[in-house]
């Protein structure tokens, strides 16, 4: 029975290198990689406004991204998968009204100060101006919890936009070790035959293998050739010895006879 066995691969010079933006925990991943492979994995939290222009530029391998899920437009040049979902929320002080709400509606927020995550330099200081009553923040519900404090409270929020989170690489990247980390990231065991350290193992078998018949083959057939040349000369030899003798007898026994009924019959005694 195959087993989920790690299927390692030689330790290439490089490291391979993975981005991912606020809000996302590679760690259950980055985790399974470790197990499976040989060559090092290194992992860095990346701001979402510059986590692109580092896969562009080669500081990173593979992205973690976030994106609308709604309308999104693949960039140029890049491979792009959808991973899963998130759900909006927005936060807000915490002796503030919204507290009171399980649940809350985008209707329900007119008249608020809503904040732009960008303006006020992103989701961590975000949080600090939502904690001082200045205004609301709509963000990603991991988000939140990333950048939670005691001073804010986080309720779901409907009638918004969502947002995904993706993972992302270079469509004419050559390395092997990109296509392995996706297929962890989508849930391929070590086994999948979609993996390609596991692909690599299995040409080497088939390649193996066939070397195996070849060898077989040619003993076979150097064998089979040693046993005809011998038949071959031994009834050769007994054919040469035994048939010439035989039909020496046969035609001396032929004379013989022929000689016999002649004498017997003389013409001129009729």
């Amino acid at each position: 029975m195959p087993t989920d066995a790690p299927h390692h691969t030689p330790r290439p010079a490089r490291p391979l290198k993975l981005a991912y933006v606020p809000g996302v925990t590679p760690g259950k991943w980055i985790g399974r990689w470790n197990e499976r492979q040989d060559r090092e994995l290194q992992a860095y939290q990346c701001p979402e406004d510059s986590v692109e222009d580092d896969l562009r530029a080669g500081r990173a391998d593979v992205v973690f991204v976030r994106v609308p899920d709604q309308e999104y437009t693949r960039p140029a040049g890049l491979s792009v998968i959808a991973l899963y979902d998130e759900r909006p929320v927005v936060a807000a002080a915490k002796d503030s009204a919204v507290a009171a709400f399980d649940e809350l509606d985008r209707a329900d927020l007119a008249g608020e100060n809503l904040l732009d995550i960008r303006e006020v330099g992103g989701a961590d200081v975000g949080m600090e101006v939502v904690a001082s009553g200045a205004g609301l923040l709509i963000l990603p519900m991991s988000v939140a919890k990333l950048y939670s404090r005691r001073d804010v409270v986080a309720r779901p929020l409907t009638g918004v936009p969502g947002t995904r989170i993706a993972v992302a690489w270079l469509e004419d990247s050559e390395d092997e070790g990109i296509e392995e980390l996706v297929g962890i990231v989508r849930g391929r065991t070590a086994n999948s035959s979609r993996q390609p350290s596991v692909q690599a193992d299995q040409k080497k078998t088939a390649r193996q293998r066939t070397k195996e018949r070849q060898s077989r083959s040619a003993d076979k057939t150097a064998s089979t050739s040693g046993g005809r040349s011998g038949g071959k000369g031994s009834a050769a030899g007994k054919g040469s010895a035994g048939g010439k003798g035989s039909a020496g007898g046969k035609g001396s026994a032929a004379g013989k006879g022929k000689g016999s009924r002649q004498g017997g019959k003389p013409r001129g005694g009729r």
